[in-house]
C-alpha cells in the first residue's frame, strides 16, 4: 500500500521539526504525523456532518498519552492499559485547546473534536509543543472552517543568565538555577495564550519572554502555511447560527430601556449594587420576560433559545461600550479597584492548618494536613514513577455558584485551576530536609465570582502558615480582564466578576510574592492581544497582588513556629546507604520490630540514607532513632560501653549494648583478684559499665577490671 507520504521539515530550537501528511488515519477529516527528536506525536481532526441542537461550540480537544511511547507498561498489577487520562495529559489537553478555540467561529454548532495520540516519547522533547503545532496544521489543512494556523513555544529563563533557551529539554527545565519557564503561543504578532510557572520572576523579564516568543511563532506560522499550500483542501461551508431579523429587532425593542438598568442596577441611595445575586436576579428576571413576550408572540423554541443567546450578545454590546467609552464597571468599581478583603485563620478545629479568604462574593476555604515522609503522592508519567511531597485539590462544589449537581470527582476545570494554584504555591514550600512533611492543600470552594484559582492560592498560603510550615514567604492572586474593541482601544480591570468575565475579552490569572510572579495563565475570546496590553496587565495585577498581601498579612504576618497536636512527630537521621538493608532487615523484619517496640508511627527510609521517624509524640520517635543509631554502632578498642546484664553463663556474662548489639564480659574481666562464680560479682538485670578490649568476627568482649587502666 502506498501511504502517500509528505514530508516537512524545519529547524528550530536547534532541533529538526518534522511534519509527515499521509494516508495514516485517513478517515479523519485530516491528519498530520509530527516528530520533534524522537517525540512523535499523531494529530487528528474530524468535524460532524450534522450540526447539534446546543447554544455553544461544541469543540472537544483529547491529549492520549501512551504509556508504550516511552518504552513502558503502566505499573499496576491489575490495570495495564492506559485508562482515565492523568492530571498531566489533561493539563496539556487543556493547554492546546484554549491556544485552538479562539480561533474558531463560536456559532459553528457541528461537533468537532481535535485528538493528540502521543506515539513515541525520548524523554527529553516535551509533547505540547509539537502537539500543538501538529494541531494547528491538521485543522488548517483540513476542510474545517478555522482561522489558524497558530503556533506556541516554550521558553526558559535562567537566573543571572541573560536571553532565553527556545524549546528547552526536560533536563534543562529540571534546573535548580530556573527563574521561570513559559509556553506562549499566538498568532498574526498577538499572544493568545500563556502557561507560566516561576520563582519571583521579575515582570520585566516575563514581558521580554513574551516579545520573544513572537519570532519563533511567526516562524512556525509560516511553516504552517507553507504545509497547506502544498496539501491543504478547501474549507466546508458550514451553516453557523443567525436568528432571523425579526427575532433580532423584537429582542432590541423589547430589551430597549430595560437592559441597563439590569446589568447595572443601583440601590435607594443610587449605589451600585456589589452583590453578586441581587444583580444576577435582575437580569435574569429580565431575560425571563424577554422570552415570555417573545412566546406570547408565538415564536417557537428554537428561537427562545436564540434569543437568550441575542440577550447576552446585548450584554456584551453594552458592557464594552459602557467601559470603554464611560469608565464604568457593571458594580461601580474604578479599573483598577478590588472587592472587598476578608482573611481568616484557625477556622477549623482538629485539622493541622485552615484559613478562609474571601474577595467579593468568591470565598475559598484552606485546609493544610501534615503527614510522614511515607505519605508522597505516587503517580507515573510517561517520564517513569514520580513522587511529590506537595500537591494540592481544588474542589468546586456546584453549591458555590447556588446551583445543584452531581458529584463525580473533579473535572478537567477543576484540575486545571488546581495545577495552577499549586503551581503557585510550590516555590514557597521548604526543602524536605528543612521541614520533612508530606504536605497536602485542599481548597474548598463555597462562593465563586470571579477567579476562585486565585483565591484558591491567597488561602492555601495562609493555612499553610497557620500549620507551621515555614514557607519562605506569602504569595497571592488576582485575576485580571481586558475590555477592547475593533478600533485599538482597550482598558484593562482588576479583579474581575460576573458580566465582566463573562463577556470580558481576556482572563489573566497572576500570582505571586511581593518580589515576583510564580505563576500565570491568560486565555482570550478574541484572536489575540499585545505584549503591550500583558505589560499593563502585570503591572496593574501587581498593585492588586501588594493589597492582597497586606490583607493576608493582617490575619498571619509570619508561619506559626510550632505545628499543632496531632500532628507527626518527625525525627530524621543519616546512615550508611549500604547499611540500609540492616535497618529493613529480612521482609522488614527489623524495621517493623523497631515500629513496635518504640510506638513509631513510621519509619521511612530514601536511598541516600536519609532515615524519617514519625511518632504521635517526640519521645518515642527519639527511642526509635536511638534504636537504629545503637544497632548501626560500630565499636572501637578501648570504647567505654553501658548496658544491661542479658544472660548468665559458666564463664562470664553477656551484656545488650542497645540497638541488637552485646558483648561478653569474661568471668576473668569481672574484677581484679579471682571470682569463682560470675554470680558473685552480676546478677541478671544489672546495669554494668565496660570497656571494650576485643573486636573479633563481630563479637564484642568486654572488661569490667580495665575500666582504669
Amino acid at each position: 500500500m502506498d501511504l502517500q507520504r509528505k514530508q516537512f521539515s524545519l529547524e528550530i530550537g536547534g532541533r529538526t521539526l518534522k511534519l509527515e501528511v499521509s494516508k495514516l488515519a485517513e478517515q479523519a477529516n485530516f491528519s498530520v504525523l509530527g516528530s520533534y527528536g524522537k517525540t512523535t506525536v499523531l494529530a487528528t481532526a474530524v468535524m460532524a456532518k450534522k450540526d447539534n441542537d446546543v447554544d455553544y461550540l461544541p469543540l472537544t480537544v483529547n491529549y492520549e498519552e501512551k504509556f508504550y511511547a516511552g518504552g513502558r507498561i503502566l505499573g499496576s498489577r491489575f490495570l495495564r492499559r492506559e485508562n482515565r487520562p492523568s492530571d498531566e495529559a489533561i493539563l496539556s489537553g487543556r493547554l492546546i485547546d484554549r491556544a485552538l478555540r479562539p480561533l474558531f467561529n463560536q456559532k459553528i454548532r457541528r461537533e468537532i473534536q481535535v485528538v493528540i495520540t502521543v506515539l513515541s516519547y525520548d524523554g527529553e522533547n516535551d509533547p505540547d509543543f509539537l502537539g500543538l503545532v501538529a494541531a494547528s496544521t491538521a485543522l488548517a489543512a483540513s476542510d474545517i472552517p478555522w482561522n489558524g494556523p497558530i503556533a506556541g513555544v516554550r521558553l526558559l529563563k535562567l537566573k543571572d543568565k541573560d536571553g532565553f533557551v527556545l524549546n528547552p529539554t526536560n533536563e534543562e527545565l529540571k534546573s535548580e538555577n530556573t527563574e521561570f519557564d513559559t509556553f506562549v503561543a499566538g498568532v498574526n504578532g498577538k499572544i493568545n495564550m500563556i502557561e507560566l510557572g516561576g520563582s519571583d520572576a521579575p515582570e520585566k523579564n516575563v514581558a521580554s519572554a513574551f516579545k520573544e516568543a513572537l519570532a519563533p511563532i511567526a516562524k512556525l506560522i509560516d511553516f504552517q502555511n507553507d504545509v497547506v499550500k502544498s496539501v491543504g483542501v478547501p474549507k466546508t461551508e458550514v451553516a453557523v447560527v443567525e436568528p432571523d431579523e425579526k427575532l433580532k429587532k423584537e429582542v432590541a425593542e423589547f430589551l430597549k430601556g430595560k437592559l441597563e438598568d439590569a446589568v447595572y442596577p443601583v440601590d435607594a441611595n443610587g449605589t451600585s449594587v456589589k452583590e453578586k445575586q441581587e444583580r444576577g436576579l435582575k437580569m435574569e428576571e429580565l431575560r425571563s420576560a424577554l422570552l415570555n413576550n417573545l412566546a406570547s408572540l408565538e415564536f417557537d423554541g428554537k428561537s427562545l433559545k436564540q434569543a437568550s443567546a441575542l440577550f447576552d450578545e446585548e450584554v456584551d454590546v453594552l458592557v464594552h461600550r459602557k467601559l470603554l467609552n464611560e469608565g464604568i464597571r457593571p458594580d461601580g468599581r474604578a479599573y483598577n479597584e478590588l472587592r472587598e478583603l476578608y482573611a481568616e485563620v484557625g477556622v477549623l478545629p482538629v485539622v493541622h492548618g485552615s484559613a478562609l479568604f474571601v474577595r467579593g462574593n468568591t470565598q475559598a476555604l484552606a485546609v493544610t494536613t501534615l503527614a510522614a515522609p511515607g505519605a508522597e503522592k505516587l503517580g507515573e508519567t510517561l517520564d517513569g514513577e514520580k513522587k511529590e511531597r506537595f500537591f494540592l485539590h481544588y474542589n468546586f462544589p456546584p453549591f458555590s455558584t447556588g446551583e445543584t449537581g452531581g458529584f463525580r470527582g473533579p473535572g478537567r476545570r477543576e484540575i486545571g485551576h488546581g495545577a495552577l494554584a499549586e503551581k503557585a504555591v510550590t516555590p514557597l514550600i521548604p526543602k524536605k530536609e528543612e521541614f520533612p512533611y508530606v504536605i497536602r492543600v485542599v481548597s474548598e470552594i463555597l462562593s465563586s465570582n470571579g477567579s476562585s484559582s486565585m483565591a484558591t492560592v491567597c488561602a492555601s498560603v495562609m493555612s499553610l502558615m497557620e500549620a507551621g510550615v515555614p514557607v519562605k514567604k506569602p504569595a497571592a492572586g488576582i485575576a485580571m480582564g481586558l475590555m477592547s474593541d475593533e478600533t485599538g482601544k482597550y482598558k484593562v480591570l482588576t479583579d474581575i466578576q460576573g458580566p465582566e468575565d463573562h463577556h470580558g475579552d481576556m482572563d489573566f490569572k497572576v500570582a505571586g510574592t511581593e518580589d515576583g510572579i510564580n505563576a500565570l495563565q491568560m486565555d482570550v475570546k478574541i484572536s489575540g492581544v499585545s505584549v503591550e496590553v500583558l505589560e499593563e496587565a502585570m503591572a496593574q495585577s501587581r498593585e492588586a497582588r501588594l493589597k492582597i498581601l497586606e490583607t493576608m498579612k493582617k490575619a498571619i504576618p509570619a508561619p506559626r513556629t510550632e505545628t499543632k497536636p496531632g500532628v507527626p512527630q518527625i525525627v530524621t537521621l543519616s546512615i550508611d546507604p549500604l547499611r540500609i538493608g540492616e535497618v529493613i532487615g529480612a521482609g522488614g523484619k527489623v524495621i517493623n520490630g523497631i515500629i513496635e517496640k518504640t510506638g513509631a508511627l513510621s519509619i521511612d527510609i530514601d536511598d541516600d540514607g536519609e532515615v524519617f521517624i514519625s511518632a504521635d509524640n517526640r519521645e518515642s520517635a527519639e527511642k526509635a532513632a536511638d534504636t537504629i543509631r545503637n544497632m548501626l554502632r560500630e565499636f572501637e578498642i578501648g570504647e567505654i560501653v553501658e548496658g544491661t546484664v542479658d544472660k548468665i553463663l559458666e564463664f562470664g556474662a553477656i551484656v545488650d549494648l542497645g540497638g541488637g548489639k552485646s558483648g561478653m564480659i569474661h568471668v576473668s574481666e569481672l574484677k581484679n583478684g579471682y571470682v569463682e562464680k560470675v554470680t558473685d560479682v552480676l546478677k541478671l538485670g544489672d546495669h554494668v559499665r565496660a570497656k571494650v578490649i576485643k573486636l573479633e568476627n563481630g563479637k564484642v568482649g568486654l572488661s569490667v577490671k580495665q575500666l582504669d587502666s
